[in-house]
This record gives C-alpha cells, sequence and structure tokens, in this order.
C-alpha cells in the first residue's frame, strides 16, 4: 500500500514538474515572440514613408537639383554631371548600329537596325563575353586593346546591312555601368567630376578608337556615356516626352534632360543646344528627411565608403539584403528567432543578395517553402519555424517598401524640377534588375507615385520599362542619334 502510494506521489511530482517546465517554455516563447514582434514594429516605425516625408525627400532633392546645377565645383550631397552627350534621339532614325556597354568584367555588344517612326527593330543580335583575368591584370592599354579586338570580331561577324551610309560617319554607342572601376579604375573618374568633358574622359575616348583604328575599325566612339544615359536615349528614341531615365539594379542613377538656362555658363558644354543631358548621381544624396535606422548606420559604417551614398544604400539592389542581414541578425541574436545557436553564416556582410531577397519575399506557397530554402542555401539554417519564416518576410517587405516608396519620391522630385507635374506628360524610363524582376519592389514604387500626384495628377508621369533593356542596347540608340547628329554638322 506504501509502496503504491509512493509511486502516485511520485508519478503526481513529475506531472507538476513537466507541467511547469512546459508552462515556462511556452511563457518564454510567448516572450521571445513579444520581443521578435517589438523590434520589427519599431523598425517598420522607423522605415515608414508617408506621403508628407515622401514630399519632404522630394522637395530636397529638387533644393540639391538646383545648387547643384548653379555651382561648378562638386556639392555635398549631388554631382549632376553634364554629360558630353549633345544629342538624343528624335524617333525617326534608321539604320544599322552597333552599341556596346561594359560592365564590371562582362563587354556586351549588340547591333540591330531601326527602323523610324512606329517600325520595329529588327536584325538583332547580341554577344556577351567575359574579359580574362590575365587581361585585367595587365595595364590599362592592354584592356583597352582587348575591348577593342573583341569589338572588331563582333562586327566582323555581324556586318552592317548596307544603308547608304558611309561607315567611316558611323558611331559606336558605349556605355558604361557599375562596376566599371574594377575593370578601369581610372574611368570611375568620368561619373566623379562635375563636367564629363575632362581631360581622362577624352584620354579614354582617344585611346578607345585609336585601338578600334589599329583593328581595322572604321566606326569611333563619339563618348562614353553612363547606362542610365543610354536608357534616356532609348526612351526619347521611342518617346518625345521621355524626359528621365532611372537605373535601378545593383546601383542606381538617374539621368534626365534639363534647359540650358538652369546651368552655369561654364558648365555647359554646347552653347547651341537649349537642353543638356545630366547624370545626377543620385546615390550620393542625402536629407535629413530620410527614414534611416541603426542597421542603416551599421551597414553605411561596415561599407567602403561610410558616410557617402546614402541614397543607394536605401535603394539599390546592393544594399537592401545587407539591411535585411542585419535586422535578421539582431533577431537571431536577441529573441532566438532561428534557435538558441546564432547562425554562423548570418554574420557574413553582403551574403543576401537582393535576387534571394526577392524570392523570399514573393514566396506565396502556403508554409513559404521557398523562404525555408533560401535560409538553408544561404545561410546554412536547417530548422525555420512557420512563424520565423513569416518574420523573415516581413522584413524583406518592409525595406523593400521603404526602398521602392524613395525611390518613386526622388521620380517625382526630377518632374517637379522640371515643372512638368501640373501640365504636361513626363515618360520616365526605368531599367535593372530591381525594377525589372523584384515585382512587388516595382509595385510600391508605382503606387507611392500615384499616392503623392493623387487621381487627377499622377497619369501626367508615366513610368515605362527600358527600351532595348541596359546596356548593350540602349547603346544602340546613342549610336543612332551621334551618327545622325554627325551627318547634320557635316
Amino acid at each position: 500500500m506504501r509502496k503504491n502510494v509512493v509511486v502516485a506521489v511520485s508519478t503526481t511530482l513529475a506531472v507538476v514538474v513537466v507541467g511547469a517546465l512546459i508552462r515556462r517554455w511556452k511563457q518564454w516563447k510567448e516572450q521571445q515572440l513579444r520581443k521578435t514582434n517589438q523590434i520589427i514594429r519599431k523598425f517598420a516605425s522607423e522605415c515608414a514613408t508617408p506621403v508628407t516625408k515622401l514630399w519632404q525627400v522630394a522637395d530636397d532633392l529638387v533644393s540639391s537639383m538646383k545648387i547643384s546645377l548653379v555651382s561648378s565645383h562638386e556639392t555635398t550631397t549631388l554631382n549632376m554631371v553634364i554629360s558630353n552627350v549633345t544629342s538624343l534621339p528624335l524617333g525617326d532614325e534608321e539604320g544599322f548600329f552597333y552599341g556596346v556597354n561594359l560592365q564590371g568584367k562582362h563587354l556586351l555588344m549588340l547591333c540591330a537596325r531601326l527602323g523610324g517612326k512606329n517600325k520595329p527593330i529588327s536584325a538583332l543580335q547580341r554577344e556577351e563575353i567575359s574579359i580574362p583575368d590575365a587581361v585585367l591584370a595587365g595595364a590599362s592599354e592592354e584592356i583597352i586593346d582587348y575591348v577593342a579586338t573583341e569589338i572588331a570580331k563582333f562586327v566582323s561577324s555581324h556586318p552592317e546591312i548596307d544603308d547608304g551610309a558611309p561607315a567611316k560617319k558611323k558611331k559606336l554607342g558605349f556605355t558604361l555601368s557599375y562596376p566599371v572601376d574594377e575593370i578601369l579604375p581610372f574611368a570611375a573618374t568620368t561619373f566623379q567630376r562635375k563636367s564629363a568633358n575632362n581631360p581622362v574622359h577624352k584620354g579614354m575616348v582617344k585611346e578607345l578608337n585609336k585601338a578600334l583604328t589599329n583593328h581595322g575599325m572604321k566606326m569611333h566612339v563619339s563618348s562614353l556615356v553612363d547606362e542610365t544615359i543610354g536608357g534616356l536615349a532609348g526612351g526619347r528614341y521611342y518617346n518625345r516626352e521621355s524626359v528621365a531615365a532611372i537605373t535601378l539594379g545593383m546601383s542606381t542613377n538617374a539621368a534626365y534632360v534639363e534647359s540650358t538656362e538652369e546651368v552655369a555658363n561654364d558648365l555647359t558644354q554646347s552653347p547651341n543646344s537649349s537642353e543638356l543631358v545630366i547624370s545626377m548621381e543620385w546615390g550620393k544624396f542625402n536629407s535629413p528627411h530620410l527614414p534611416l535606422t541603426t542597421f542603416d548606420a551599421s551597414v553605411d559604417a561596415e561599407s567602403s565608403n561610410p558616410g557617402s551614398e546614402i541614397f543607394e544604400k536605401l535603394i539599390s539592389g546592393m544594399y537592401l539584403g545587407e539591411v535585411v542581414r542585419h535586422v535578421l541578425l539582431k533577431l537571431a541574436q536577441e529573441t532566438d528567432l532561428f534557435g538558441s545557436r546564432v547562425p554562423p553564416k548570418l554574420m557574413t556582410p553582403y551574403l543576401l543578395r537582393s535576387p534571394d531577397m526577392a524570392a523570399m519575399h514573393q514566396d506565396t506557397s502556403e508554409d513559404r517553402e521557398i523562404v525555408s530554402e533560401k535560409l538553408w542555401e544561404i545561410f546554412d539554417i536547417d530548422s525555420c519555424s512557420p512563424m520565423a519564416r513569416k518574420m523573415v518576410a516581413e522584413v524583406c517587405d518592409i525595406v523593400t517598401e521603404r526602398g521602392a516608396r524613395l525611390a518613386g519620391a526622388g521620380i517625382v522630385g526630377i518632374i517637379k524640377k522640371l515643372g512638368r507635374v501640373e501640365n504636361r506628360k513626363s515618360v520616365v524610363t526605368v531599367e535593372g534588375g530591381l525594377y525589372e524582376h523584384y515585382r512587388i519592389f516595382r509595385n510600391y514604387l508605382h503606387s507611392s507615385v500615384w499616392e503623392m500626384l493623387g487621381k487627377d495628377l499622377s497619369d501626367n508621369v508615366i513610368i515605362e520599362h527600358s527600351h532595348g533593356g541596359s546596356g548593350g542596347g540602349v547603346g544602340v540608340f546613342l549610336a543612332a542619334a551621334h551618327t545622325h547628329a554627325h551627318r547634320a554638322d557635316s
């Protein structure tokens, strides 16, 4: 009897202890969940971009643009580089043209026939190669000679269709994309001067044309320009109301057409032109109204250029995933979101790329299986609860919404600077993988412009995806514009 009583008491005590442990574990999980929600709510609040804030950012951008345009020296937030592109397409250009784009170690070459007004592009051919490491290790002259050699090979393999234009009068459209400084370090200065008409730029064009001549090329390059200006040329070919182009990819930039009267006299390239093409370098833009957080401060401090490119660190693909990683790391450290051990790879900078972030964010499966797969693939996180996956998607959403809406505010700012918000239609061309492939980012950008302008004015701003894509494609439109301008001057 006593033995049975002892067993019963022991069993009861065990049940009580186990019950207490379960209750304590549930309380701990609830506390962790509350803390997770608190961190995310605080982050969301600090990242908020209501319409009033978006207009503050847009107005600050307009002010910075005006200050930079009348200054002969670089300003603290915007360089506003005046391009030496003196002509944009009119839309009636016809003929067979070549375009080239250099991005990092990748060289993209493209050719196509433009048919003029309301006629499609035809005879499109493209080729992309990677510049060998052995070439990259050489002197800049060797790299330029290699590029010229490959261009000559491409032109030889895809000879122009006879359109009655002498080859020697044709121009080659050449655009440069980030990260051009990895290949041609001196080329980066082309975009860092108040005027693109500087000795470094002229020297690059001269050396490239010399190399092209040495390889039997009759076509020459008139200028090396940022790919965003190429996007503007592509937009202008299809629509005369195309006034600006935006690049939203791993990096970001904006280019637009400005009246010569708005620019300091000593900066204008062509006194006979009424318009100038401006590369804003808007990644450098900063404003006290930008919704910055402690996570952004950490990303900035750990970057290669702390204190600089603040706007870029909020809206470009290079940094969106890094901000998300910082937030997830804090959650892992303070709330055990991914278990009691912080995943070591979560502490590795720039491991989360924007395409992977987009895949997690846009995961519509019932259990967010893609989120789970990506966390394992990128950070070796093998056990992730449904709640944790939901939190990851929510963090991605907060960062994406902020970046896209700020980019939208930048677009509205440009249109406001041009005085076209209320009384004229304006077309803005956008290119880059972030805009093209990240559907939610694209939707947030469009909705921010609509919210800022309202029902009555939002139809005045038309945002279109880049015609011909980025790089070499838009170089074809530059080649057409330069060639026709050259003929007109002859």
